[in-house]
């Protein structure tokens, strides 16, 4: 079974933002986690945010995390909310900033 893929728009403008390399790195996991989607791992409490329901996937050798959650009660939608540098955990700064923007 393949699932949908969405995207949040900041995390679209996200994935626009990768270079062309990274980009078909991440149309690779993309595509891996369309097949399997708990695929990535559970996250919780980080940095004071509350992440839970949501997963982390890492590409490109755990540079780049692609940060999702699972939509429906049998998981119809995989929604990508962020993609970005692991760098200081960053990624899940705009995540929890996300969060706080969409209510």
């Amino acid at each position: 079974m393949t699932y949908s893929i969405e995207f949040i728009p900041e995390a679209a403008a996200d994935y626009k933002s990768l270079d062309g390399s990274i980009k078909k790195k991440v149309n690779k996991k993309l595509e891996e986690l369309s097949k399997n989607p708990l695929l990535g791992e559970h996250l919780g409490n980080k940095f004071n945010m509350d992440l839970t329901g949501f997963y982390k996937l890492y590409v490109d050798n755990k540079k780049i995390r692609i940060v999702y959650r699972l939509l429906g009660e049998e998981i119809e939608i995989i929604e990508v909310w962020g993609i970005g540098k692991r760098d200081k955990e960053e990624i899940y700064r705009l995540i929890g900033h996300r969060l706080k923007k969409k209510g």
